[in-house]
């Protein structure tokens, strides 16, 4: 059976907005088009876990355009657990405003919405969870009362003390980031990454094109990416994230697990949108076996 994961973090419209080039101070770009798609780092999580055919809980603020929007019903149909929701009367839903080049660079904008509620609640215990960007204050929080913890500091390390940092690196099992976060983690804790994989147990740094690389005490499995046409990177860590910790709680190897999470990645970027072209397990596994050879059988009782 399933382990149910927690996902805190945003849930979120995403606004992706394609432009001939990404715009610098008092300049201006064309937009070449735009769409609108359910997203949020927690949200893309929760949806890719249960489409795969894990158990997902989603533990975010939402506001009251939530149900109007769409995306409640989208949660709905996708069966994710909406029962850690926090209902806010007082916000809109959070949105994103995502614009991308012809040569795959983003920047991002983010209206908080019902996520700056965040500091303000109190959560309960949770058994397998993982912190998407969120607030620092309401993760340092539920990580201290959770049984596993997963780590994804993303785009908000911005906004991290150090004190926050350093508690919730205390009780991290898994640790994501990309390059620059992990460059950064260090700067703020005056750490070197030799002392933070002491600390961690698992660390999994994503190289973008090159793939991501999984550290676990002296050893190291260098993941690579599965070559398709990229339409829209948004979303492809999330779906790797998604992939990646559901093979775990199923307990594949390290390796195969981030060969999953790359698997689920290449059906993302494949497609615009965050949550458009999310496969099944089988799926997945199909094209698993097209590129990394037999999915070997997981350790799970």
């Amino acid at each position: 059976m399933d382990r149910v994961i927690s996902i805190v973090g945003h849930t979120a419209l995403d606004y992706i907005v394609n432009v001939e080039k990404i715009a610098g101070k008092n300049e201006s770009s064309p937009i070449i088009d735009y769409e609108e798609y359910p997203g949020g780092g927690a949200a893309n999580i929760a949806v890719a876990i249960a489409k795969l055919g894990g158990k997902s809980q989603l533990i975010s603020p939402v506001g009251t355009d939530f149900a109007s929007s769409g995306y409640e019903k989208h949660f709905i149909e996708s069966h994710v657990d909406l029962s850690r929701l926090y209902r806010l009367e007082d916000r809109k839903i959070s949105k994103a405003f995502i614009f991308t080049d012809k040569e795959g660079n983003q920047t991002t904008y983010f209206y908080w919405g019902a996520s700056s509620k965040f500091k303000e609640l109190e959560p309960i215990p949770v058994d397998f969870i993982h912190l998407a960007t969120a607030d620092p204050v309401y993760n340092a929080k539920i990580t201290q009362i959770a049984d596993f913890v997963s780590f994804d500091p993303g785009q908000d390390l911005v906004i991290y003390s150090k004190e926050n940092l350093e508690l919730i690196l205390a009780y991290t099992n898994i640790l994501f980031a990309n390059r620059h976060e992990i460059k950064r983690i260090l700067e703020i804790t005056g750490k070197s990454f030799s002392e933070l994989k002491a600390r961690i147990g698992i660390i999994v740094v994503t190289c973008d094109a090159k793939g991501s690389i999984i550290y676990i005490g002296k050893e190291e499995f260098s993941i690579s990416v599965i070559s398709v046409e990229a339409v829209d990177p948004t979303g492809a860590g999330d779906a790797y994230r998604a992939g990646f910790l559901l093979a775990f709680t199923r307990g594949y190897s390290l390796p195969t697990c981030g060969k999953v999470g790359s698997t689920v990645a290449s059906f993302v970027i494949h497609t615009r949108g965050c949550q458009t072209g999310l496969p099944t397990w089988e799926e997945m596994k199909i094209r698993y076996e097209a590129n990394f050879g037999k999915l070997e059988k997981s350790t799970e009782v």
